[in-house]
């Protein structure tokens, strides 16, 4: 059974909430709270193996509730929000730069057509965050040094740069992409595992915090140099040899739609030697075998190491299938491809 605290301030959502919950027989609810400054407190005094919040809350707001129960009683924290609000999405992102693992749209009324499936993404990200082992993230220290990221063999040089993160990817991406320049050389492209609705805002959050420029991707546009390429919900992201976006509904690979491992296919063909692919922190397999792909290809591969990813799932298939040349922190991961694409 895995219990479940909800932090919720309005009393009708809150109820609705706790129903929806009670229905799946893997779920109890053992404790509400009105405000974040509740949710904090209940969280010490319950120790309840999910935190589900809201993103807006009286007295404290999600992302200073989460900063206080990942110092004091550290726990898988799963942020709900309402997508359609560009200024929730922001305070979400900030959350989870907080220590929150994911978020996931607000379920709405029973006559809301995306009620089921809304429901559904939020018991399946209850039940898979329960698994992750969190820690204390809270107050922070400034972090050691990181060693120097291996030698790289002369003449290889990066035209392009795919990314594939899921749980615990949008803050791995925030720190990789604030130790580039705004002036970086070459586009990256990422495939997120994000729930339908929130792409949007994570790119607008990232845009903030970053040099780079930050988009949704265009069917047919041409990549440019400085920029990150997201897909838009529910299409595949590829790129072309002449260097343009495709964004086609094919079938699901590896179970996403987007696919990392489906990306990184399309830059192996396209770009070969050319190429660098990263896969960072998160749940499941996506990602491995198109990895193998770029490294078969020439390209240059790296995967998150162990410790510094939240779940370590898709970085340790890429490594058991031989798809990653490296093993990097993130740090590690933006000097890498610094000094990669500087090659001249």
């Amino acid at each position: 059974m895995i219990r479940i605290l909800v932090a919720e301030d309005s009393a009708v959502t809150r109820e609705y909430l706790v129903h929806l919950l009670g229905q799946d027989p893997a779920l109890s609810v053992v404790g509400i709270a009105r405000n974040g400054l509740e949710a904090v407190e209940q969280a010490e005094r319950l120790r309840p193996d999910v935190v589900v919040m809201d993103v807006h809350m009286p007295r404290l707001d999600g992302f200073e509730a989460t900063r206080r129960i990942m110092e004091r009683a550290p726990t898988p924290i799963v942020m709900i929000s309402a997508t359609s609000s560009l200024d929730e999405a922001t305070m979400a992102f900030r959350a989870l730069s907080a220590g929150a693992l994911t978020v996931v749209d607000k379920p709405r009324g029973l006559d809301h057509p995306g009620q089921a499936e809304a429901t559904r993404l939020l018991v399946e990200a209850v039940k898979l965050m329960a698994e992750v082992k969190v820690v204390r993230r809270w107050p922070r220290r400034e972090p050691p040094a990181p060693p120097p990221s291996p030698a790289v063999e002369p003449g290889r040089r990066i035209r392009l740069v795919a990314v594939a993160a899921s749980t615990g990817g949008p803050v791995v991406l925030k720190e990789i992409l604030t130790g580039l320049p705004g002036d970086f050389p070459v586009p990256i492209l990422v495939v997120q595992h994000i729930a339908p609705g929130f792409v949007g805002g994570l790119a607008e959050w990232l845009g903030t915090e970053v040099r780079l420029r930050v988009k949704l991707a265009e069917p047919g546009e041409a990549v440019r140099a400085g920029t990150v390429y997201f897909p838009p919900d529910d299409v595949q992201m590829e790129v072309t040899k002449d260097g343009r976006l495709l964004l086609p509904r094919t079938a699901t690979e590896d179970g996403f739609r987007p696919s990392a491992s489906h990306l990184f296919q399309s830059v192996a063909e396209a770009y070969g030697r050319a190429a660098a692919g990263i896969i960072l922190t998160g749940m499941g397999r996506d990602g491995a075998s198109g990895l193998r792909r770029i490294r078969d290809a020439g390209g240059l591969t790296i995967a998150q190491d162990e410790e510094s990813s939240v779940v370590f799932g898709m970085p340790r298939e890429a490594i058991q299938l031989g798809a990653a040349e490296y093993v990097l922190s993130p740090a590690q991961i933006a000097a890498a491809i610094r000094a990669l694409v500087a090659r001249e």
